[in-house]
Parts: structure tokens; sequence; C-alpha cells
């Protein structure tokens, strides 16, 4: 038996580990990791129940709150409770959590949960250990990147990469990270386009919840500097949010202020914004040792030529991370046969219309073991689509920069029918093939945020301010149409 696990993140790290137990052959398909993976980037930290007083329960019923009833119940239990497993394996691998592994408390959670490595710089350290790991196993590593899917009598049976010839599989797994990289303003890598969306789409596979960006509310916002991601954590030991006055404002839009989900603050934040037409910015300087807690986003400011100890720090939203994806269910398995999909690029349904903070290095491990040890007799989800597709751009692309300009306009925190339209229609005229797998992602996005007429999570429409109890469903798209999918009836 032979698998193909195509990505280098925590997710496809952690999964080719685990293949290696179950599978005669591993071969995992891309470039080196170290300068641009989401896992290196990530700062919060990795959530888990491993406290004294907490329990998966409670770490549930978080997630599934942040998630604005979107969340799949069955799905975060299996995260939730999966979650405790993951970070014993880690400890037991070698990984050294700070302060003797004692959780920290991060918005959205109601309690101390979130465990750390290097101070903010836990994706970092996770993927050296992984690293490490990968290269003292029996796995064949091939630095490059799949081109395209193989697929015979419907089933996904291999990849070609670059520079080799075709790669064949009993399973192939895309581990290959999200998409925030069709905007500009966004705090992961640019690399991160949404090739292995892309590579599912044409072999035929379902994508889902793909109107649900999240964008993280507090990045690096000064001119001239990228959007740096100044972590959750902070806010979760005392840093507050203020106007250009001084004034703290979260108060007045939620009850748990600065400790409210992600999609709350940041559109507080681009509300403030907007009726003052200036910045807003995060005072951390009530943290003492801030700079020695929290290193990555000291160093951040200080590249900017401020000091996170001393100053305010000008933040607005940047794009963060694709809650969409490829639809699979608990075991990493997609609607194509032979195709899995694990961490930011896959849709189980766990993180709903929100994903709660630190959840996605969990997500990564919890998931990118089960879809190593999936057993392939099962199936994925089965879909009974109502309503056509529509005429997405088909291998063409616009340039680049044309599509992040086109995100950033109308796909952004708050958006607008007339807006989603015309991206839409933008995007599906391309006639070029600068980048085909961008412009398709960014249309994907675009039309299901067209249809979902409501504000939920990561989405919200100006001309539709509030949830629908109508579209208390999810949206999944293939070849053969949209389905709806009813949370209870969601991906096992």
């Amino acid at each position: 038996m032979r698998i193909v696990v195509v990505g280098a993140g925590a997710a496809g790290l952690w999964c080719a580990l685990h293949a290696a137990d179950a599978f005669d052959e591993v071969t995992l398909v891309a470039p080196d990791p170290s300068s641009g993976s989401a896992t290196a980037l990530a700062q919060g930290g990795i959530a888990a129940a491993v406290a004294a007083g907490d329990d998966p329960q409670s770490h549930a019923a978080d997630t599934i709150a942040a998630g604005a009833g979107l969340s799949d119940p069955p799905t975060v239990r299996v995260l939730t409770e999966e979650a405790w497993g993951a970070i014993d394996e880690l400890s037991s691998r070698g990984m050294v959590f700070d302060s003797g592994g004692a959780p920290t408390l991060e918005g959205g959670h109601s309690a101390r949960r979130v465990l750390h490595a290097g101070g903010d710089a836990t994706g970092w350290a996770i993927l050296e250990m992984l690293l490490k790991w990968v290269r003292e196993n029996r796995i064949h590593w091939l630095d490059g990147r799949v081109s395209a899917l193989v697929t015979k009598r419907g089933r996904v049976c291999g990849v070609v990469a670059d520079g080799v010839e075709e790669i064949e599989a009993d399973r192939v797994v895309l581990a290959t990270g999200g998409a925030t990289g069709i905007f500009s303003r966004r705090t992961g890598p640019g690399r991160a386009i949404g090739e292995g969306m892309a590579l599912a789409w044409y072999a035929g596979a379902a994508l889902a919840d793909l109107e649900f960006v999240q964008f993280h509310p507090t990045a690096l916002d000064v001119p001239g500097h990228p959007a740096r991601l100044l972590t959750e954590a902070l806010r979760g030991e005392g840093a507050v949010l203020l106007d250009a006055e001084g004034r703290r404002f979260m108060p007045s839009f939620d009850e748990r202020a600065e400790l409210a989900p992600r999609d709350i603050v940041a559109r507080a934040i681009a509300a403030v914004r907007e009726e003052t037409g200036a910045p807003v910015y995060l005072d951390a300087t009530g943290i003492v040792g801030v700079t020695t807690r929290f290193p990555t986003a000291a160093a951040s400011c200080g590249e900017a030529g401020l000091d996170l100890a001393r100053d305010r720090i000008a933040v607005a939203p940047a794009a963060h991370y694709f809650t969409g994806g490829v639809l699979t269910d608990t075991w990493g398995r997609s609607t194509v046969p032979g195709l899995s999909a694990c961490g930011e690029v896959a849709c189980t349904g766990v993180h709903g219309a929100n994903r709660l903070a630190s959840n996605s290095l969990l997500e990564a491990l919890v998931f990118g073991r089960r879809a190593a040890l999936a057993n392939d007799e099962g199936v994925g989800p089965v879909l009974t689509p109502s309503e056509p597709a529509g005429d997405p751009p088909s291998h063409t692309g616009l340039p680049l920069d044309m599509v992040r300009s086109l995100s950033d306009r109308f796909m952004g925190v708050i958006r607008t029918g007339a807006e989603l339209a015309a991206a839409s229609t933008k995007l599906a005229g391309a006639s070029g093939n600068e980048a085909p797998a961008a412009t398709l992602v960014a249309w994907l996005v675009a039309r299901a945020a067209h249809r979902r007429t409501e504000s939920r999570g990561g989405h919200y429409r100006r001309d539709f301010p509030e949830p629908r109890a109508e579209w208390r469903i999810r949206q999944a798209i293939s070849h053969q149409g949209w389905t709806s999918i009813p949370v209870e009836e969601s991906a096992r």
C-alpha cells in the first residue's frame, strides 16, 4: 500500500508520520516549509482541555459557540475528545510546552486551555519537532509541487509532481494549507493561494463553507510593513483595544470585550476605523514582561520601529484562516475515492462559520492522524446537488495581484451582494493563465458569499446584517452543482 501526502505543514507531517505505521511506502511532496508554512507563522498555541476543572465537553461548547450555529457537533466531539491524545503524543515524543504545560486564556475560550511553546512561536516549535521526526523516519520526501491529481474510473490514484513522472498511490492526502494568499492583507504565507483546493476541484471533489474566511482582528497596520499577526494571547493576558482618542471600545460591542470571538472583534475594529477615519490601537503596555513572553510579536513591532512594551500598536483585520475547503468526513475522506484532505485545506465542519482561537494546530494533528489511519473501504460525504454550479474559470487565471485586489475590495470583513456579484463576474471572465488556482478559489468564495444572504460568523453582509434561520445550513459545491447540508446531517 502506497500513500502520497501533499504538503509539509503540521497536518501533512503528522499525517506522514502516522502513515509510516500503516503503509508500506510513504511519499511526502512539498517544498521546504520553513519559509512559507502557515504552521511556522502560528503564534497563538494549541487548544486542549488538559487543565484541572476543564473538560472536552466545555471545549466543544466553546467551539460550537464560536462556530455561530454551523459547527458539526459529532466532528467537534472528535476534535475535543482526541485533543488530549494529540498533546500526550507530542509530549511523549519530546515536545516541551512552556510553563510546565500550564495553559493560557484566549478569546472565545471559557477556560485556560491554550498551550504554548517558545512564547508566541508555538507553530514554529511544533514544526521543528515534526520535521526532525519525519526526517528520522522511513518517509521519502520529494521537494516540489503537485501540478495535478491522476484519476482513473472515478478514483484518485496518484499525482503528477514537478520534475518526476507520475507517482502512483492507493491514497492521496492533500495537506496544502489554505488560501489567504488570495488577499493582499493577510497574516499567512503568500504562496497559500488555494492550490490544493483547486487540485481537488479539478479531480471532481466537493468543496464547502468557502464564504467563511476568518480575519484576524489584530494584525500590524503600519504603512510599508507586512500585516504581521499580533497573537490573540496578548488580549488573553490583558492587552486592550483603543480608538484614536485612547478610549476602549470593545465593551460596547460585546460583553466579553477583547476576549470575544475573532469575527466579532474584527468587525468591531472595522466599524470603529470606518466611523472615525482613524487607526485603532492595541495596547499591551500593561502586560509585565511582554517582550519576553511574546518575542515574535515584539520583533514584528520592532521591525516597524515600535516597542510593544511602550507603544500603542496600530492594528487592523487581515485574512488569517480559510474555514472552508475540501469537504471531508471525520476520517479525512473527500467525495472522490482515493482522495483525502486534512488541515486548513480540508473542511470537516468542525469550525462552522468561525474558527475558535488555537483550534487550527489541534485540527491539523487530530485529523492529520485520522487521514493516515482511515479505512479505505469507507466513503466520504455523499451529496445530492440541487442547483447548477455556474460557470467557474476553467484552468484560466487573472494576474495574482489583480485577484488580491478584487478579494481585498469585495470579499473582506464587510461585504455586499452587488460587490460580490461584480467580483464573480470579473473572476469568471479570466482569460489568461497567470494564477488559475487563486482565480478559481476567489470565484468560489465570491459565489458562496453571494448566495448566503445573511450574516453569520466570518461572513458579514452589510445588506443582510443578521443571521437567518433558513441559512442554518452549510453550502457545498462540486462540478455537479450546489448542495445545502443541514447541520445535523453534516459529514460524519
